[in-house]
């Protein structure tokens, strides 16, 4: 009998959809029934979604972008009691073995009440276990204050900021008669029954990782696309840039990014990620709604983005080290690792000037040890390019950061855990 995997991403942007279309399609459809829900906003970018597919509701995207930029509470009590409800009606409605969410924070409730079990994709560096210290990111502190003084003031003021962003989920759990938890809002963005970390273990770093904790390794998607016309007919001479600032990237920056690298010897090829496309592309650039992000990387000398850690593992895993201009802390604390490891380079959004990223773009294309560095620590990743119709199917999810090979055990194989 087939066991029945339910995927529930938060539309919020379109990585969440695309990371849980990602891990789904590597489940082999002879041993496994798998439903599809998210809000149908990006729909048109992915393509037609794998049936069975169930749109359900997700806060408006300016909503979700307005309160990162201020720093506030992405979340109201209100906004997570309809989640579950909708939540609840769809475990009904399909009667899943196991839900796994990516980002549907909701799930932590709705599917302790349905009594089904509960994986959770997210990033390491969101962990209550990573040692990892948060850069200030780009909100309403930073520019009254200044970079300086509000990351002191974000470093003594973190504890109480987490309490304040948890609440709601707490609240959310005394409602339905659930423990609250820890005040931190770490446990609410990573509680499971099993939690899976899309990350590459060695770049995370963790203190006494839970048995139900796991790293499953970068999980990354590219369109299923035929590369452009104008692909063959780029100038040989040329280094090629690639650039894709997602859907949650300041919406005004591909114009400057382009504007800054329209005098440098370089090609650039970007994708929108169906926004506009600026109203003047220079003559070294082209531009699309969407890329084959997998086949054309290889042929990148630097990839900038936003920052965020899909596009940023998929650019290491061709070996192209990144520029990422990051405007929310989920971008600043992945790209921090990234600057860490030496393969990449973190510019602030506040700061991105049309200069400031020219200069950078320099200091990148002239850093062969960068290059080098991006071409040795390529991460082992759930592939998500769909495969041809004659291949066999996809391995299923790994556990502890291990390739795609089939020879590890799903995490919802394993025993049931306690009900928390």
């Amino acid at each position: 009998m087939k066991r029945r995997v339910l995927f529930v991403a938060e539309a919020v942007t379109l990585a969440h959809v695309t990371r849980a279309l990602a891990l789904s399609r590597t489940l082999d459809p002879a041993a496994y029934e798998v439903c599809h829900a998210w809000d149908p906003r990006y729909n048109e970018l992915i393509g037609e979604p794998p049936s069975p597919y169930v749109p359900i509701r997700t806060i408006p995207r300016a909503r979700f972008a307005a309160a990162l930029a201020r720093g506030t509470p992405i979340y109201q009590g209100p906004d997570l009691r309809r989640y579950v409800a909708d939540d609840l009606a769809l475990i009904e409605r399909f009667r899943p073995d196991v839900v796994v969410g990516d980002f549907r924070l909701s799930l932590d409730v709705s599917a302790r009440l349905a009594g089904v079990r509960y994986l959770t994709v997210t990033n390491g560096y969101w962990s209550p276990f990573a040692q990892v210290l948060p850069p200030v990111p780009d909100i309403t502190l930073t520019r009254l204050v200044g970079v300086r003084l509000a990351q002191r003031l974000f470093d003594h003021g973190q504890h109480a900021v987490s309490r304040w962003h948890g609440r709601a989920y707490r609240e959310l759990r005394r409602h339905h008669g659930l423990p609250p938890g820890p005040a931190d809002v770490r446990y609410a963005y990573t509680r499971a029954d099993t939690t899976l970390y899309a990350d590459l273990p060695e770049l995370v770093p963790v203190v006494d990782l839970p048995p139900e904790h796991h790293f499953v390794g970068p999980v990354t998607w590219s369109p299923d696309l035929p590369c452009p016309q104008w692909w063959d007919e780029l100038p040989e001479d040329r280094p090629v840039v690639y650039v894709t600032l997602g859907s949650s990237g300041l919406a005004p920056l591909l114009a400057r990014v382009l504007s800054a690298l329209a005098d440098l010897p370089v090609t650039v090829v970007a994708a929108t990620a169906g926004r506009p496309a600026p109203a003047r592309v220079p003559a070294n650039a082209r531009v699309a709604a969407m890329l084959p992000a997998a086949r054309m990387l290889p042929r990148a000398v630097l990839a900038i983005g936003n920052g965020g850690s899909p596009s940023a593992y998929q650019a290491l895993a061709a070996g192209v080290p990144v520029l990422g201009i990051c405007d929310n802390l989920d971008q600043y604390l992945n790209m921090s690792l990234v600057e860490r490891a030496g393969a990449g380079w973190l510019l602030r959004g506040g700061r991105a000037s049309v200069t400031a990223i020219r200069d950078a773009v320099r200091r990148a294309l002239s850093d062969e040890a960068a290059r080098v560095r991006a071409g040795s620590s390529r991460p082992p990743s759930i592939s998500t390019t769909p495969r041809p119709a004659s291949a066999p199917p996809s391995p299923e999810p790994p556990v502890s950061g291990s390739p795609v090979d089939g020879t590890a055990r799903p995490p919802w194989r394993s025993r049931r855990a306690p009900r928390r």
